[in-house]
């Protein structure tokens, strides 16, 4: 029994610091994808674009509930996912937007 436990636990940590190191990796990519929609927003807002594009945004979401599909991940929360970060990036570009009004 104490070499089961000993077992579970060792398991355990492994996976963990899997999920650990797979956080970072997320925490990183977000970061990269923030900062190119970032330069999007500038250029929206240089040319005065909406902050939004619907379109595409739809695109996306079938494109990453495909992806999600693929990956065996569920395309309900993919999706939600993906929702979530669309309304911070377009929170950033009115953002953008906003300033870019303010200095002209």
């Amino acid at each position: 029994m104490d070499g089961d436990r000993e077992f579970v636990q060792k398991e355990l940590q492994r996976l963990r610091d899997s999920i650990d190191n797979l956080d970072a990796a997320l925490v990183h990519l977000l970061a990269e994808r923030f900062k190119c929609t970032q330069e999007v927003g500038k250029l929206k807002a240089e040319y005065s674009l909406p902050p939004a594009d619907p379109e595409r945004e739809k695109r996306q979401i079938t494109r990453l509930r495909s992806l999600a599909e693929q990956s065996k991940l569920d395309p309900v929360f993919a999706e939600r996912f993906l929702n979530f970060i669309i309304a911070e990036v377009v929170r950033h570009h009115e953002l953008i937007a906003n300033n870019r009004a303010r200095r002209s």
